[in-house]
C-alpha cells in the first residue's frame, strides 16, 4: 500500500553496508581529494554530507530514470519535491520564502532539515527527521595514488599530466548508520511519503551517481528497522552492532574482498522480538 501524507512516521534505525573497490568514495579537500581517512587508526570515512548530496541529486534530476520511476510509483508531484541545497538555487531566493512555502516546496528541507532558511533570520534552526552518521570502514584502508595522462597532447610533454591525481581505496567495507526521529516531524513538516521517497532512493545512490573516480561503490545491504514504540523499543547501538560485518581475520590489515567478512543477514531473536521485521532496502531493486 502506498503511503499518504497523513501516515505516521515511525522511529527507525538503519545501517548501510557499503563496499568500495578501486574507487574514492569521498574525497577530502584538506588532503588534495585523497579518500577520507582517520589518522589514528587508518580507517576510511564517508561523510554524511557526501551521501545526502547523492540523494539530493537523484531527486533533483527530474528527467532522470530514478526520479521518474519512483515518482510514478509513489504518485509524487515534482513541484513539492524540489531541492533547496541545489547548485541551481540562489540562497537569497530561499531565505526570502516564508516558512510554509519553504516546507511545501523543498523535500530535502523536510527530511534533512532546513538550516538554510534560518540563516540571517530570527527563527530557530530546525534539525532533520533523518540523520545519517559518519560512515567508517571496518578495517584500515590502503590508498593508491597514480599519475594520469592525456596521450593526445604531443607538443608539450608536461601538458596533460596529473601527478598522483588518481587516488583510490583498493578495497574497503564501510558502515554508515542512519536514524529516523519522529519527534522532529512537526518542526520540518516531513511526511511518510517523504521518508518513503528516501528509502526508495537509497539503493540507487551510488550506482546512479557513479563517476570516473567512483566507479565501484556498492551498497551491499541497506538495513532498515522500524521500532514498535515511537520512543524507540530497542537500543540503536545493539541493532547496529548486530548487523555490522565482522572481519574473519587480520582486522588491522586492509581487506582484499567481500569474502574477508562474515556478514549478518538477520537480527538475533532477542532483538528481533523488540522491533518490526528487518528490511533490506536493496531487495527493492
Amino acid at each position: 500500500m502506498t503511503a499518504t501524507a497523513n501516515d505516521m512516521i515511525k522511529r527507525a534505525t538503519g545501517l548501510l553496508v557499503i563496499e568500495v573497490i578501486n574507487s574514492n568514495p569521498n574525497g577530502d579537500p584538506d588532503r588534495e581529494s585523497d579518500p577520507r581517512i582517520r589518522d589514528h587508526d587508518q580507517r576510511g570515512e564517508i561523510s554524511p554530507v557526501s551521501f545526502k548530496r547523492k540523494c539530493r541529486d537523484l531527486v533533483e534530476r527530474k528527467n532522470g530514470p530514478v526520479w521518474q520511476t519512483i515518482s510514478n510509483e509513489l504518485d509524487l508531484s515534482a513541484e513539492k519535491y524540489m531541492i533547496s541545497e541545489s547548485r541551481e538555487t540562489k540562497l537569497k531566493d530561499i531565505r526570502d520564502l516564508d516558512e510554509n512555502k519553504f516546507t511545501e516546496r523543498f523535500w530535502d528541507g523536510r527530511v534533512f532539515g532546513n538550516t538554510e532558511l534560518e540563516k540571517g533570520r530570527d527563527i530557530p534552526v530546525k534539525t532533520g527527521v533523518v540523520q545519517f552518521g559518519l560512515g567508517v570502514s571496518i578495517s584500515p584502508i590502503l590508498v593508491e595514488r597514480l599519475t594520469t595522462t592525456n596521450p593526445s597532447v604531443q607538443e608539450d610533454k608536461s601538458r596533460g599530466m596529473a601527478p598522483l591525481a588518481y587516488r583510490i581505496v583498493q578495497h574497503g567495507v564501510y558502515c554508515m548508520p542512519f536514524f529516523v526521529n519522529p519527534s522532529a516531524v512537526r518542526k520540518t513538516g516531513c511526511t511518510k511519503l517523504d521518508i518513503d521517497l528516501l528509502l526508495r532512493i537509497i539503493p540507487y545512490t551510488y550506482t546512479h551517481t557513479a563517476s570516473y573516480i567512483r566507479p565501484q561503490v556498492f551498497i551491499r545491504h541497506a538495513w532498515y528497522i522500524e521500532h514498535k514504540s515511537p520512543l524507540g523499543s530497542c537500543s540503536d547501538f545493539d541493532l547496529i552492532t548486530a548487523l555490522t560485518p565482522i572481519r574473519k581475520s587480520e582486522l588491522e590489515q586492509p581487506s582484499a574482498s567481500w569474502a574477508d567478512y562474515e556478514v549478518p543477514v538477520k537480527l538475533p531473536d532477542d532483538l528481533q522480538i523488540k522491533v518490526e521485521p528487518l528490511i533490506d532496502l536493496m531487495n527493492s531493486i
